[in-house]
C-alpha cells in the first residue's frame, strides 16, 4: 500500500469543472478512499476547464464533437499533471488515444431519461418546443411527437432548468443519473428505459489513466465494477461498429442474465421520421456478436439515415 504519511496525494484525479463533473469526481474519490482505507486527502481533485464548458451557444457537432469534453483532460494526463481523469462515459469519444486506458467503471447508475415540463411524452402539448442539443433525444421526440419543434438547449443541468423556467422551451429531457448525483430529486417524470431507450453509456462514470501506468491501474482496479464495465465496453463496441458520431441519433440499452448480455438498439434519422431497431445477445468474452449486430443494423439503413452513420465516432 502506498505510504499515507507523506503530504503528497497518492492520486491526482482530473475532472471538468461543471457541478455534475465535480459530483462524479467526489464519488470516485469516496470509492477510492473506502476501497484503500485512505484519508480523503490522499486523492487530490484537479478541476480542468474543458472547451465544451466554455462554448455553450452551439451544438457540439458544429464545434468539434465530444472531444471538447476530453481534450484538456487528455493533455494533462499525457503531461503527467494528473494521474487519472474522471469522465461521464456518454461524453467520451468511441476512439480514444492508444496511450490512454479506461481502467475502471463505477457501478452504473439509473440509465433513464427524465422528462421535465410534461407528465409523459403523450401529454406534451401539441406544437411544444422541445429543448435539447442531443440528436438522440431530438430524434426520439420527433419520432414520437412529430407535431413538436426542437430548439437548441445546451448547458449544465441548472442552466437548462433555468432556460426552461424562462420559457425558452416548453419541455426538456435530462439524465436521471445526473439529477441524482446533484441531489436533485422529484424533478420531472422518469421515462422507462425499456420503452424510451437512453444514450449509449448513459449513467456510467469512467476513470481513465495512462496505459503504461501500472501503479495507477492497480489502484483503480479496486473500484472497477465488472458488470458495468462490460456493458459499457459492449455499447462502445456497437458505437464503433456503427461508425456513428456526435450527429448520429442512437439509443441503446444493455441488460443481462448471468454472463449473457442482451443489447438493444434503435437508430433514427435526424428528423425522427425513420428508425430501425434490433437486438442481439452474447457475452463479454468476445464482442464478435456486437460487430455482427452493427453490420445488420447498417445493412438496414434508409437513405435518410445513411448520412449520419458509418464515418467514425467523435
Amino acid at each position: 500500500m502506498p505510504d499515507q504519511t507523506t503530504s503528497e496525494p497518492i492520486l491526482r484525479l482530473g475532472t471538468r469543472q461543471s457541478p455534475l463533473a465535480m459530483a462524479q469526481a467526489y464519488e470516485t474519490r469516496e470509492r477510492l478512499c473506502a476501497a484503500h482505507c485512505w484519508d480523503e486527502s490522499a486523492v487530490e481533485l484537479v478541476p480542468v476547464l474543458a472547451s465544451g464548458d466554455r462554448i455553450r451557444d452551439r451544438p457540439l457537432a458544429e464545434i468539434g464533437g465530444k472531444a471538447l469534453w476530453t481534450k484538456e483532460l487528455d493533455e494533462w494526463l499525457g503531461e503527467g499533471r494528473i494521474d487519472a481523469s474522471v469522465h461521464s462515459m456518454k461524453d467520451v469519444e468511441t476512439h480514444r488515444p492508444e496511450q490512454l486506458l479506461i481502467a475502471a467503471i463505477l457501478p452504473r447508475a439509473d440509465v433513464a431519461d427524465v422528462l421535465v415540463g410534461a407528465h409523459s411524452v403523450r401529454q406534451i402539448l401539441p406544437g411544444s418546443r422541445i429543448g435539447t442539443s442531443a440528436p438522440r433525444r431530438a430524434a426520439q421526440l420527433l419520432n414520437a411527437r412529430p407535431d413538436c419543434e426542437v430548439v437548441n438547449f445546451r448547458g449544465n443541468v441548472a442552466t437548462r432548468l433555468s432556460k426552461l423556467a424562462a420559457g425558452e422551451a416548453d419541455v426538456t429531457l435530462l439524465a436521471a443519473a445526473g439529477l441524482a448525483r446533484l441531489g436533485e430529486h422529484g424533478i420531472g417524470t422518469r421515462l422507462d428505459p425499456e420503452e424510451w431507450m437512453p444514450a449509449p453509456q448513459q449513467g456510467a462514470i469512467g476513470i481513465e489513466c495512462r496505459a503504461d501506468d501500472e501503479r495507477v491501474k492497480s489502484l483503480l482496479a479496486a473500484i472497477d465494477h465488472r458488470e458495468s464495465h462490460e456493458a459499457v465496453l459492449a455499447e462502445r463496441a456497437l458505437l464503433a461498429g456503427l461508425g456513428g458520431d456526435c450527429r448520429s441519433p442512437i439509443a441503446m440499452l444493455t441488460s443481462r442474465e448471468g454472463a449473457a448480455m442482451t443489447l438493444r438498439c434503435t437508430l433514427y434519422s435526424p428528423d425522427g421520421s425513420q428508425s430501425i431497431r434490433g437486438e442481439a445477445r452474447g457475452t463479454a468474452e468476445d464482442f464478435g456478436w456486437v460487430q455482427s449486430f452493427a453490420q445488420d443494423l447498417l445493412g438496414r439503413l434508409t437513405a435518410g439515415m445513411a448520412s449520419v452513420f458509418g464515418h467514425g465516432s467523435t
